[in-house]
């Protein structure tokens, strides 16, 4: 078959051919430009994720640190309260019959307490009281003597203490 091609027919053809020529570059622009904003998009995604990945891995370690600081605190808190458990059954079980405490008396005038007379010998050791410096209590007279150590034990029927050396009573004005 032949055709015959008139110079209007080719003139409509060169025109379409023209007008899908602009039309596939203004339909490739916008692909490209769509591409472009993908690609953008694209990165900014992987930053984020990347930047949520850092700051996981950052929140995790702070938590790992804080947990076995809890724990290490925790387990403190089950020692002190064991200790403190140990110490009141010790104090509850301990019978204040017969319980005797030591006054350190300088001057006559009471100066500390201990649980013995050996701990009050060595604490005043300490502090540079001689060892001669102790004298028995009833050989002179509570004022005269500078330091002085006295024996107190627990008395269950007056609910307190008493010396456990009572010296023996003078008489007062000449009645005995």
């Amino acid at each position: 078959m032949i055709r015959i091609v008139t110079t209007p027919r080719l003139e409509s053809l060169e025109y379409a051919s023209r007008t899908a020529r602009e039309h596939l570059r203004e339909v490739a622009g916008s692909a490209n430009e769509a591409f472009g904003e993908h690609v953008r998009e694209l990165y900014a995604t992987t930053d984020r994720a990347e930047r949520a990945e850092a700051t996981t891995d950052e929140v995790a370690a702070i938590l790992k640190r804080a947990m076995e600081e809890l724990a290490a605190a925790q387990k403190e808190l089950l020692l002190k309260d064991i200790e403190i458990r140990r110490l009141r059954e010790e104090l509850e079980s301990e019978r204040l019959e017969g319980r005797t405490l030591t006054v350190l008396l300088h001057h006559g005038e009471p100066h500390t307490i201990y649980r013995s007379r050996e701990e009050a010998k060595g604490d005043t050791a300490t502090h540079g009281v001689p060892a001669d410096a102790w004298v028995p209590s009833y050989e002179r007279p509570t004022a005269d003597v500078q330091w002085r150590l006295d024996a107190f034990i627990y008395d269950a029927a007056s609910n307190g203490f008493r010396r456990a050396f009572m010296p023996a009573p003078e008489p007062v004005g000449g009645a005995a």
